[in-house]
């Protein structure tokens, strides 16, 4: 037989289980704080953009034309347009660069050289806050 020693000191299963439930409520906390400051700091920064496929382009042409909608609930100011790796000038007839809320428009976009049937080009699009959005498509 195994005789416990009565001098040993020991938790009582009490306090165990209070400091167990204070670790975890402590984790607990320090984990929303973190997902909450995350999360913050992902929404201050969202921008949402769709861009269609370019159009009305052929062989020898140096205009496209890009349907762009802003599906988000921030407005988009775009301040740079790329094609494949080419600084565009850009004309949106009423809205200037900035797409509103909820709003679609078509960009005219003006590519220097001309466009050659059956090339693949890539549209990049840059916002204000410096976030990309691309889409790309072929010359018929």
């Amino acid at each position: 037989k195994m005789k416990m020693s009565r001098n040993r000191k020991a938790l009582s299963p009490v306090v165990a289980s209070v400091i167990l439930i204070a670790a975890t409520v402590a984790v607990s906390i320090a984990v929303a704080v973190w997902s909450g400051v995350l999360t913050f700091s992902f929404m201050n920064n969202e921008e949402q953009m769709q861009l269609g496929t370019p159009y009305g382009w052929s062989n020898g042409t140096t205009t496209v034309y890009l349907r762009v909608a802003n599906p988000g609930g921030n407005t988009v100011n775009i301040v740079d347009v790329r094609v494949s790796g080419v600084d565009c000038p850009i004309f949106n007839g009423t809205n200037g660069l900035i797409i509103a809320p909820h709003a679609t428009t078509i960009l005219t976009i003006t590519y220097s050289p001309q466009f050659l049937s059956s090339y693949f080009y890539t549209f990049i699009i840059t916002t204000d806050r410096n976030n990309e959005f691309r889409t790309t498509g072929v010359v018929p």
